[in-house]
């Protein structure tokens, strides 16, 4: 018996040994959530409902995309390089910074410069490019995407789940399938539309194990534009 439990004690010794401290494990996970970019499967292109960001939190913090006049609806929020399951961010580039002209010339596509900014160093830093070949890939992906008609200059609110909003991108859209989007809401609002494309954007693709956060048959506002 005592040979029995000594054989035992130097099993369960060796077991803890290959186990990594606390520490240890959050400095890996860490290292693989910013390691070196351009290792991703697909892409997410999120467009913002820009009413819904703005009553929740971007008016209070004095975003330009909130203002008044503006008139903006459906709004790019980012091109996110994704793992089939999670995704990495923050990742080590030389291209930190965004050079003043890439700045100017997509003006156009983000409500928001300094969502731009953000946007290149959380996302576009993983995709292993230079922030010039990710905004144009992001450009790309935007203009891959038609918006429905009955969403463009909203006068009123209208109230939708998120399967009708799915079904009115997908006839909006040929080839774009319910699985290959995801809407997001929040305490009944519509948040989101993401979109998958494939890790060049040539073509949408299934969000294959893209976190659920979209509304079902659940009821959301969609509330004017400003």
């Amino acid at each position: 018996m005592r040979r029995l439990l000594a054989a035992f004690g130097l099993c369960c010794a060796a077991l803890i040994a290959q186990v990594p401290a606390h520490g240890q494990l959050q400095q890996q996970q860490r290292s693989f959530w910013s390691s070196p970019g351009g290792n991703f499967d697909y892409y997410v292109l999120s467009l913002s409902w820009s009413p819904s960001f703005c009553a929740d939190k971007g008016e209070s913090r004095g975003s330009a995309q909130c203002a008044v006049g503006r008139g903006l609806g459906f709004t790019v929020h980012g091109l996110w390089p994704q793992f089939r399951y999670g995704y990495p961010s923050n990742c080590p580039t030389a291209n930190r910074a965004v050079p003043r002209n890439v700045m100017d010339g997509i003006q156009d596509l983000f409500p928001d410069e300094s969502l731009a900014r953000y946007e290149w160093r959380k996302h576009g830093s993983c995709t292993g490019t230079d922030p010039a070949s990710y905004f144009r890939d992001t450009r790309n992906a935007a203009q891959k995407v038609r918006i429905p008609e009955k969403f463009k200059n909203l006068k009123q609110s209208i109230t939708m789940s998120g399967v009708e909003i799915q079904r009115a991108f997908s006839a909006a859209n040929p080839g774009l399938r319910p699985e290959m989007m995801r809407v997001a809401c929040r305490r009944g609002q519509l948040q989101e539309v993401r979109v998958c494309f494939d890790s060049r954007v040539r073509g949408f693709q299934e969000c294959t194990g893209l976190e659920r956060s979209d509304c079902g048959f659940f009821d959301v506002r969609l509330e004017p534009a400003r």
